[in-house]
């Protein structure tokens, strides 16, 4: 065999489902082992969609997802995607046809550095230079891209190495044991939890990667202690849940900032900084922290720990329980911002206003969707409004980008999230800016078999940039554009397309357009006036006593 059949075999003994990318020159030869193998190829409309295919899926199953390009643009155009897997800690492999080893000495067409370039956004990458290293080198990449923190790993394919002839066998996956936090570290987090009179807890993507959330929300019944989740957290605790205080993440305050102002102690549950900023929510590091998570904790001067617990989330937190004793203790103030939590999303369920409001029009979405149902937000204003709005019963159940946070992500997303979980609702919502962005894959969701549906926010310009704008300079520039035609252009497409022209459709139209067996596409008018409303009332908030 050559060392292109070499490694699809190594990628069949790793249990990769799907492969999603473009054919180029200097990936036929990995094209062609792919003809007689049990892994599917996905062939997109652009790299950046495979490599967001690949995110998506590597963070809702924990296997790293795989996309393939050609050399030079197509390797540029696969990093966005790269990067979004790697910040937002979705394991991921990503391969890349390169030219011969023997004119990478030279200027050459179409050729880059592709390991140099790479080495910014994953966690590691290399180029096989040596057929025989094929194997050594799959199995490195897979156990890097899915070891805590996961991330993006990339492997360079030079053509002619490809084409050689190779001996060799998959290495054997190996079993990564679960590390356990010592007792010391464990002991010290139950004095400060049990000394604390208004704990919070604050859990992040981190938890639901270790599948704590079971774990989670015992521990946090037992002790009394709210939580609040950053927006990769949603679905850790069921969002019905008395303790819960769902979302954190934005960057005007909003009722969760009263629980942290008021919270004499933080812990932090798999909580990753990058998915929102310590100095955020503990300037100057007035708020004493421990730290609960798989990793050692990044060094932040707002974010520094009296106490480290490392190890297996769930069995932490089990330890830590097994040395509380809170029976007694006053509830904690920040449970006091609950009802106006409540309150203020329920007063949207009876809005008739229209063009519709963005929590309007999330709060009907929750209610056509299942408790195991999956929604993926692309990034802009409604992204904001979704993390604030759209609550969830489940962990993965709303996937949103925070750690990259780039455009383009919901429908290559939406259809990863198809291929993963066949039998559930699937919807991409995303403004009208992010949905030109990757509509192309829209023909890539109809060709594969994944009916899902895409709701497009519409108002005609880049919301969130303006939200920002507005607040800084009292005015907007720069961020206005036309659209298509949404319904002729699903249309055009053979998917069906939807148009709401009042409150009262919304909820029809969802229901039908997720019973089609093809995707669609809502097209739904946006009030983002909202958005400057609650800069306002966020600015004007006073915190009960």
């Amino acid at each position: 065999m050559n060392t292109a059949e070499l490694l699809v075999r190594c990628l069949e003994a790793e249990g990769v489902e799907y492969i999603f990318g473009l054919p180029g020159e200097e990936n036929l030869h990995v094209l062609e082992a792919l003809q007689n193998s049990s892994i599917r190829f996905i062939t997109t409309r652009h790299e950046q969609g495979a490599a967001f295919m690949a995110d998506v899926y590597g963070r809702l199953t924990g296997r790293a997802g795989v996309c393939l390009s050609t050399l030079g643009p197509g390797a540029t155009n696969l990093m966005t995607g790269v990067a979004d897997a790697n910040l937002d800690r979705a394991p991921l492999v990503a391969i890349t046809g390169q030219v011969g080893t023997d004119r990478m000495h030279i200027e050459s067409h179409q050729y880059l550095d592709l390991v140099a370039m790479f080495a910014p956004v994953t966690k590691w990458n290399t180029q096989i230079v040596r057929p025989s290293n094929t194997a050594e080198i799959v199995r490195k990449a897979f156990k890097i891209a899915q070891t805590e923190k996961p991330g993006a790993v990339h492997i360079d394919l030079p053509e002619n190495i490809a084409a050689m002839p190779v001996d060799g066998r998959p290495l054997t996956s190996d079993n990564i044991e679960k590390t356990f936090a010592s007792f010391r570290s464990i002991e010290k987090a139950a004095n400060a939890i049990n000394d604390a009179a208004n704990p919070l807890i604050l859990v992040g993507n981190g938890a639901i990667r270790s599948n704590a959330s079971e774990m989670l929300t015992k521990f946090a019944t037992r002790l009394n202690i709210p939580v609040a989740n950053t927006f990769m957290g949603k679905g850790v605790i069921p969002y019905p849940h008395p303790l819960a205080l769902w979302a954190v993440g934005l960057q005007q305050r909003d009722y969760i900032s009263c629980g942290f102002d008021q919270a004499d102690l933080v812990i932090a549950i798999g909580y990753d900084l990058v998915e929102y900023s310590p100095k955020k929510w503990n300037p100057g590091g007035r708020i004493p922290v421990i730290h609960i998570g798989s990793t050692p904790a990044e060094v932040d001067s707002s974010y520094m720990p009296i106490a480290e617990v490392v190890g297996d989330i769930s069995d932490s937190l089990q330890e830590i329980l097994y040395r509380c004793d809170r029976d007694g203790k006053p509830d904690p103030q920040a449970l006091g911002l609950r009802p106006e939590i409540r309150s203020d999303y329920a007063q949207y369920a009876n809005d008739d206003g229209f063009p519709i409001k963005p929590q309007k029009l999330i709060y009907d979405l929750r209610q056509v969707m299942g408790a195991d149902d999956i929604v993926i937000s692309d990034v802009g204003a409604h992204k904001m409004w979704m993390a604030r709005h759209y609550h969830c019963h489940r962990p993965n159940t709303c996937i949103i980008s925070n750690g990259f946070a780039a455009m383009g992500i919901a429908i290559p997303g939406a259809i990863a999230a198809k291929l993963v979980h066949p039998d559930r609702k699937v919807v991409a919502v995303t403004g009208d800016g992010g949905f030109m962005m990757n509509c192309q894959e829209l023909e890539t969701a109809l060709r594969v078999g994944t009916a899902f549906v895409t709701i497009i926010f519409n108002d005609g310009g880049y919301g969130l940039i303006e939200w920002k704008q507005e607040n800084q300079f009292g005015h907007s520039s720069f961020i206005k554009f036309g659209n298509p035609d949404f319904v002729k252009f699903a249309e055009s497409m053979g998917l069906k397309g939807y148009r709401v022209e009042s409150v009262a459709d919304l909820i029809p139209t969802l229901k039908e357009a997720l019973e089609q067996d093809v995707p669609a596409v809502i097209d739904c008018p946006v009030d983002y006036r909202e958005n400057l409303r609650f800069t306002q009332k966020a600015g004007d908030l006073s915190c009960p006593i």
